[in-house]
């Protein structure tokens, strides 16, 4: 009897064992799962969007961001049978190496021998006769999800183009790496430019996939026109997901810090202070030659992605940021350190006209001016926010 109980026992046991090892084997099958789900942005589905383009002569408004494993969106299609017949170019060109302003040039691309036509200086908007050999156009640029980024601009103008000359658009859709939050103000209609057409935040929350369907149905397009729009979504993607760009999306933002740092600290572009332009380091510094002597400086010089950088050869003073967690917020406080840091001299040449078409409203700068504090600043673009989550939500494809 004893005998059969240990028996018993051993297998009650065995059991036991045998079960929490599977359980930690799936647990770890799963795990590994959830680990290596890639976010694959709309260009990989070629499934999905190879069969709207066979037979049609294509157009591709692209840049260096436009790649699928390593290789440019252009030369995949044409590797697979499809006959683009131009690309259109937006701001710092199709291979993504002009400065920030820099007029870009119609030219013929080297590899492929392609037209390649600037979306960018005088000619933002593709014209009837750049269109009239075009069948359909794909939309293949990665966005950073601040509204004064100018390649929105660009969907925008090429959405009314396309809507004006009955020709569809295929969007194929990347991760926003500021998608986690909202905030800022909402543009008004006065200050409306190239940095900012449309009456969204600085911060909107929204692939450029979203956005677009948003210009779309919210008929922003001149004359409310709409365009025969298609969106390619991204695979295992929500708005918290964390992206790092696997390709510069511009020359000034070279990596996930500066990125992340882009909403706060352009504004200051609208100032007298750099914000490292010229350096191996933009958009993840302050400075100038103004402010306080601190432990840290640095000084702009003319380079690849800036010829022509503010405070160029001088001491700027301020503040290295490449090491501070970047905020998941608009952040006010350098801004309003470096205006109240600044010599009471110079206070008046602190803000340039651009600010307010960087901000998107005028009391941004007469608040920081006349030193409100920063929760009664915020508080005031809080209700156009809420009336633009309304809007936001109808187009929204993925999850926050």
């Amino acid at each position: 009897m004893k005998f059969k109980n240990t028996y018993l026992l051993s297998i009650v046991l065995f059991l036991i064992v045998f079960s929490c090892k599977s359980s930690s084997k799936e647990r770890g099958v799963a795990s590994k799962i959830r680990k290596t789900s890639k976010i694959l942005p709309g260009a990989y589905d070629m499934n999905r969007y190879l069969v709207l383009l066979q037979n049609k002569r294509v157009a591709v408004v692209g840049n260096q961001t436009s790649e699928i494993n390593g290789m440019h969106l252009v030369d995949t299609l044409l590797h697979r049978g499809i006959h683009i017949v131009k690309v259109f170019a937006p701001e710092h060109g199709f291979r993504g190496q002009a400065s920030a302003g820099e007029q870009v040039a119609d030219a013929k691309d080297q590899k492929t021998g392609l037209p390649i036509i600037s979306l960018y200086g005088k000619h933002k908007k593709p014209t009837a006769k750049d269109l009239q050999n075009v069948d359909i156009i794909v939309f293949d640029i990665q966005d950073v999800g601040a509204r004064f980024y100018t390649y929105l601009s660009t969907l925008h103008y090429v959405m009314e183009a396309a809507a004006e000359q009955h020709l569809p658009v295929v969007v194929l859709d990347r991760p926003n790496p500021n998608a986690d939050y909202i905030a800022g103000p909402v543009m008004a209609d006065e200050n409306r430019s190239f940095v900012g057409m449309h009456p969204v935040p600085i911060v909107y929350g929204m692939t450029i996939g979203e956005y677009a369907r948003m210009i779309n149905g919210e008929h922003w397009l001149k004359n409310g026109l709409q365009v025969d729009l298609t969106v390619i979504p991204i695979q295992h993607y929500t708005h918290q997901s964390i992206y790092h760009l696997p390709v510069k999306p511009s020359p000034n933002l070279p990596n996930y810090q500066s990125v992340r740092l882009y909403p706060s600290l352009c504004l200051f572009e609208g100032t007298d202070v750099s914000v490292g332009r010229g350096t191996n380091f933009p958009f993840q510094v302050y400075g100038s030659p103004y402010l306080p002597k601190t432990g840290f400086s640095f000084v702009p010089q003319p380079n690849a992605a800036s010829k022509w950088p503010i405070h160029k050869g001088e001491v700027c003073y301020g503040e290295d940021l490449r090491q501070v967690q970047p905020p998941k917020d608009l952040y006010l406080g350098w801004l309003i350190k470096a205006y109240r840091t600044y010599p009471d001299s110079l206070k008046s040449k602190f803000f340039n006209k651009y600010f307010a078409k960087l901000a998107g409203v005028k009391y941004l700068k007469s608040d920081i001016q006349n030193h409100m504090p920063v929760e009664q600043i915020k508080a005031k673009w809080q209700e156009g926010i809420a009336r633009f989550k309304a809007i936001r939500q109808k187009y929204l494809i993925y999850s926050d």
